[in-house]
């Protein structure tokens, strides 16, 4: 008998077929008539239409507009594998999120389309009609019922049929073994263009470029415009959309508050970076959907690495700690707040300079944030200001006035990232807008962005002052674009070196 030819195994077992062998399910016709039989009414879920409806049906009018005659494809994506047959926890493309309402783990494989309609005879007047094509809840005498761990009753739960779908998003749902077919109708003969966010599926990706070239349309076809015109379409958040920012916001506060109270107990462990990253972390599982983004708890010289998620340092005592980090809500609105904290409760006087040359940069950009400025502005305004404390102290090889121009950029040395990015459904939002419309930009109410200048001195540069090594200061803070200038939606976590001291001392006390 050879030793490589299993005696278990058939000889042309597919390798992808193999993880099955571990299982015991039965399979006999006794089994799934007993399984299928003898159960009761299925439990009203008692939908209701939900609050985004209105909200996202303006939202799906608006991208209409810009695409009269198109056919636009918008997966929520499928379930990513995390290992072997575990998947990650599902989280829905942000631009299906945003114009179905649907958040949590909602709804894996499913798939929103507007379908191309006679001008003013879509949904409210528009160009299109709405469909989301999802996978329903199965019957219990089918064998998805009990067997499909994918989509089976038994092993993810109940699903929501198509009626349920409808109720809750106020769009027309239908079986997704009907999209083959509804995305190929009509492509080519009467010049029907099928556009796609080609990142969100890969699967249904293909398949639309399959229906491209059936059709032999694969060569006017541009993604990229659907990508595009769905990250602008976040560019300005609507009532509902500003609301939930607050939410997660506030939720986000709460957190930073529950890592103050953690601070002894990081101190002690010798992971204490893993103490604060999961006390943050547990706390945005429990208050909302989980964390926005991977927190960053970043104590002593780990704070001059800007994304430093390993999170498995020491906290020592008379150090500071970095804490980057978000709670994002069901709605999968994100926060993005940034705080440097003493670990002791206090600043020592090297640490309250940096601090405080951050927090006046900090406040530069918040003067010049209101409407009608651009959006590169914000970083300018920073950037004036970090450069005159470099020079100030003698670190620049050169005067702000010649670093700051295009030429020299010398004082971003210390702080290589930008001041701002918008934020919303993503925690980097609308990340596909053009340049003209996202950094070239002019400021409108309702824009929700960052302002979050730093100053990062590494334990090895040798270009500054040895009481300077190894501390790193960010200070992030959440701000709408109001009529009048803007609002800092993380005001009540305080910024202001004294005020973080006594908040500190409250919360431990």
């Amino acid at each position: 008998m050879s030793d490589t030819t299993p005696v278990d195994r058939p000889a042309d077992e597919q390798i992808t077929e193999r993880g099955s062998n571990r299982s015991q399910r039965p399979t006999s016709e006794a089994f799934k008539q007993f399984i299928t039989s003898q159960w009761g009414p299925r439990q009203d879920l008692g939908v209701t239409p939900g609050r985004a409806a209105p909200f996202t049906a303006a939202r799906r009018a608006r991208l209409s507009a810009r695409f009269p005659g198109t056919r636009l494809v918008l997966p929520a994506g499928p379930l990513k594998q995390r290992s072997n047959d575990t998947d990650y926890r599902f989280r829905p493309h942000s631009a299906f999120a945003h114009l179905t309402g649907f958040g949590t783990d909602q709804e894996p494989d499913a798939v929103l389309v507007l379908h191309p309609t006679a001008e003013g005879e879509g949904d409210g007047g528009s160009h299109h009609h709405a469909v989301l094509y999802v996978r329903p809840l199965a019957p219990r005498d089918t064998e998805e019922f009990y067997a499909d761990a994918r989509y089976g009753e038994f092993w993810v739960g109940a699903r929501p049929t198509l009626d349920d779908v409808t109720t809750t998003t106020g769009v027309e749902a239908r079986h997704v073994d009907e999209l083959r077919e509804a995305l190929a109708k009509d492509v080519g003969a009467d010049g029907v263009q099928v556009l796609v966010i080609a990142e969100a599926d890969d699967e249904i990706t293909a398949v639309i470029e399959a229906i491209r070239t059936e059709a032999g349309t694969e060569e006017s076809a541009s993604d990229d415009a659907l990508a595009e015109a769905a990250s602008e379409l976040r560019l300005v958040k609507d009532e509902l959309e500003i609301e939930l920012m607050r939410e997660a916001v506030d939720r986000t506060i709460d957190g930073f508050a529950e890592v103050v109270r953690a601070l002894p107990r990081a101190v002690e462990h010798r992971r204490g970076e893993r103490v604060i990253e999961t006390t943050f972390d547990a706390h945005a599982r429990l208050e909302g959907n989980t964390v926005g983004y991977e927190t960053i708890a970043a104590a002593g010289e780990h704070a001059t690495t800007l994304h430093w998620i390993t999170n498995d340092g020491v906290v020592r005592s008379g150090e500071m700690v970095l804490l980057d980090a978000g709670v994002e809500i069901d709605e999968l609105y994100t926060a993005d707040v940034t705080r440097t904290l003493p670990v002791d409760g206090e600043y020592t006087d090297v640490q309250r300079r940096i601090y405080t040359a951050v927090l006046d940069a900090a406040d530069a950009a918040f003067a010049v944030a209101k409407p009608g400025a651009k959006f590169r502005d914000i970083h300018a305004a920073a950037m004036e200001v970090i450069a005159a404390r470099l020079e100030e102290w003698g670190l620049l090889p050169v005067s702000a006035e010649e670093s700051l121009s295009p030429e020299g950029q010398q004082h971003r040395r210390w702080m290589v990232h930008g001041t701002s990015h918008h934020l919303g459904l993503d925690v980097h939002d609308c990340a596909q807008a053009r340049r003209e419309m996202y950094l070239d930009g002019v400021l409108e109410p309702g824009m929700v962005f960052t302002i979050e200048p730093g100053l990062y001195f590494k334990a090895d540069d040798l270009a500054v002052p040895e009481e300077y090594r190894g501390i790193g200061v960010r200070i992030e803070d959440d701000v709408l674009v109001t009529a009048d200038g803007n609002e800092n939606l993380s005001a009540a976590l305080p910024r202001r070196p004294e005020d973080v001291e006594a908040w500190m001392a409250r919360v431990r006390a």
